[in-house]
């Protein structure tokens, strides 16, 4: 063999061949376009996600322009004529709506608040052991509001009590007496009869 016969068919005259090219790769993936139709379903969606806060927001301020109103019974009543109740007796009738117990006794009527000065509980009046008893902690109290068991710290307190002009009672609960200051010997504490 020749050193051209060697050299293979280059050397023989032949043009020399061009390097392989490599294995074409897969053509790169063209950007995924975006249909029309889902771009609009998009900004849809958007806007009225935009829509429904902004109606969230107008909701909540109008809210926030009127304020909570919380419905009370006045602290003024009127509590019938002084002749409803015996002398010796509790009437409850103003304790649920009014938070209130009005007591007859031989001098008169003074209006006892039904708030236990412990912690705020309403005692219950037993009418067979002539006491008021708190169900929270077990204070007690006499007829006219004198504490005698328990915790509590002090008596009931007592509101303003007075007569109006049609000779029915009236009872301002604005106005607190407490025993302990002095103040149930305040002409406003008591209605004599």
């Amino acid at each position: 063999m020749s050193k051209e016969e060697s050299k293979g068919p280059a050397a023989a005259g032949t043009p020399p061949a061009a390097p392989k090219a490599a294995a074409p790769k897969a053509a790169a993936p063209a950007k995924a376009v975006m249909p029309r139709r889902s771009f609009l379903s998009w900004m849809t969606l958007a806007w009225a996600a935009f829509a429904a806060s902004m109606l969230a927001t107008l909701t909540a301020t109008g809210r926030f322009m009127f304020p909570n109103v919380l419905f009370e019974p006045p602290a003024t009543f009127k509590a019938g004529l002084p002749n409803e109740i015996q002398v010796g007796q509790v009437d409850e009738r103003f304790k649920q709506r009014f938070g209130v117990w009005l007591v007859r006794d031989q001098e008169g009527i003074f209006a006892l608040s039904t708030v236990c000065t412990h912690l705020g509980c309403t005692p219950n009046w037993l009418e067979a052991e002539q006491k008021y008893k708190c169900p929270c902690h077990g204070s007690g109290y006499y007829k006219d509001g004198v504490n005698f068991e328990g915790p509590t710290p002090r008596p009931l307190e007592r509101f303003a009590i007075s007569l109006g002009a049609d000779g029915q009672i009236l009872v301002d609960k604005n106005r607190k007496f407490q025993q302990e200051k002095g103040e149930w010997s305040n002409p406003a504490a008591f209605l004599k009869l």
